[in-house]
C-alpha cells in the first residue's frame, strides 16, 4: 500500500482533572489539526453513562465541530440505531447535511453503547437490535428520495443521501454491509477477534449498490505516538487502567486506584490487553510502520486511528507526531 487513507475517531476523552467543557474544546483543536494534516474524517462515538466519555449527543457535537472546520468530513462512528427513531436520525443528520453539504457520514451500529441499566433510562426497546437491518433500510429510505413509511418524510432530511456505514466487531455487521452494499467499519480497536473473518466475508459477499459500487473496508486502531517509546509505554499503561476502571466499575461505584491495581494482576487483565490488540504505540516512525503492516494485515481501504491518551493534549500531540495522512 503506498497511501494510507487515514481517517480519525474522536471519543471526547475526559481526563483527570479536565472538565467537559475543556474535553469538548479539545475536540475542535483536534478536528482542525487533523483537517490540516489532510486526514479525510473525524468520527465520534455514540455512548452514554461513561463520565470518561463526552461524545453521547453526537449529532451536537458533530455541529459544533463542523461550524468550527471548513471541509473535512464528520459523521458519527456511529450512532446506536437501536436506541433511536429512524426518522429521528434522519432529521438529525439532514440538517446537518443540510447546513454542511457533502461533509457529514452517518456510521451506524446496533450495540447499546452502554449497560443494561442505562438502557432502561434510555428507553430502549429490548428487541429494538432485532430490528436493525429493517431500521437501517427505513433510515436510508427517508435520506434517499423515496421514503419506505408511506406519508412520512424527513424534513430535513429527504433527498440528501447521507452516505450510510455499517460498524461492527462481528459477521453479522460485515454479512448486512455486504448485503447492502455499503462501507464497513470494524471496530478492531477495541474489539479485534473476529477482525479477519469478518473483512474476509465481507469482501466475498458484497452486492454493490447505488451508494457503492466495490467493497470498502475501514478499520479502527489505536495510536499513542510520543516523542521516546517510554512516554507510548506510559501513556499505554494509562489508558490501560483507564478502560479496567470503565469496564469494571459496577453499581455506581468508580474503581480505586488499588481496585484497579488488582484488576491488572488478575486474569481479568486479559481482557484490558485483548481490546490494545492492534495498538501503534512508540515513536513516530515506529507508529508509522505499525499502521502501514496493519493496514496490509486488515485488508482495509482506510484506517479509522484513534488517538489514546490522557488528555486532549496528550492526543493532539500523537497526532501532530504522526504527521500528515500522506505516508
Amino acid at each position: 500500500m503506498s497511501r494510507l487513507t487515514l481517517s480519525m475517531l474522536d471519543l471526547a476523552l475526559v481526563g483527570r482533572g479536565e472538565t467537559v467543557k475543556e474535553s469538548l474544546e479539545g475536540s475542535v483543536v483536534l478536528a482542525q489539526r487533523a483537517e490540516a494534516l489532510g486526514y479525510r474524517r473525524v468520527w465520534y462515538a455514540e455512548h452514554h453513562n461513561i463520565e470518561s466519555i463526552a461524545s453521547s449527543a453526537t449529532a451536537v457535537l458533530i455541529a459544533h465541530v463542523a461550524a468550527h472546520t471548513e471541509h473535512i468530513r464528520l459523521g458519527s462512528g456511529g450512532v446506536m440505531l437501536p436506541n433511536h427513531s429512524p426518522l429521528v436520525i434522519a432529521e438529525q443528520f439532514g440538517t446537518l447535511a443540510s447546513l454542511h453539504p457533502g461533509r457529514i457520514d452517518l456510521g451506524l451500529g446496533r450495540a447499546p453503547g452502554t449497560d443494561q441499566t442505562t438502557l432502561r433510562a434510555l428507553r430502549r426497546d429490548p428487541g429494538a437490535a432485532g430490528r436493525f437491518p429493517q431500521d437501517v433500510l427505513e433510515l436510508q429510505g427517508f435520506l434517499d428520495d423515496e421514503t419506505r413509511v408511506p406519508h412520512v418524510r424527513a424534513m430535513p432530511g429527504q433527498g440528501t443521501k447521507v452516505p450510510l456505514y455499517i460498524l461492527g466487531s462481528s459477521l453479522f455487521g460485515a454479512q448486512l454491509a455486504a448485503a447492502l452494499g455499503l462501507p464497513y467499519g470494524f471496530a478492531s480497536h477495541f474489539a479485534p477477534q473476529a477482525l479477519h473473518d469478518a473483512v474476509r466475508v465481507y469482501r466475498e459477499r458484497f452486492e454493490p449498490s447505488a451508494q457503492l459500487a466495490a467493497p470498502y473496508v475501514i478499520a479502527g486502531v489505536n495510536v499513542i505516538a510520543a516523542d521516546s517509546e517510554a512516554e507510548a509505554m506510559a501513556q499505554l499503561e494509562i489508558r490501560r487502567r483507564g478502560f479496567a476502571r470503565n469496564i469494571f466499575s459496577r453499581g455506581g461505584h468508580r474503581l480505586t486506584d488499588e481496585e484497579v491495581d488488582l484488576v491488572l494482576k488478575s486474569p481479568q487483565a486479559a481482557q484490558i490487553d485483548q481490546m490494545f490488540t492492534y495498538t501503534a504505540a512508540g515513536t513516530p516512525d515506529v507508529a508509522r510502520e505499525y499502521l502501514r503492516n496493519f493496514a496490509k494485515e486488515a485488508d482495509a481501504d482506510e484506517l479509522m486511528i484513534v488517538h489514546q491518551g490522557d488528555s486532549a493534549a496528550t492526543r493532539l500531540r500523537s497526532l501532530e507526531l504522526l504527521g500528515e495522512a500522506s505516508f
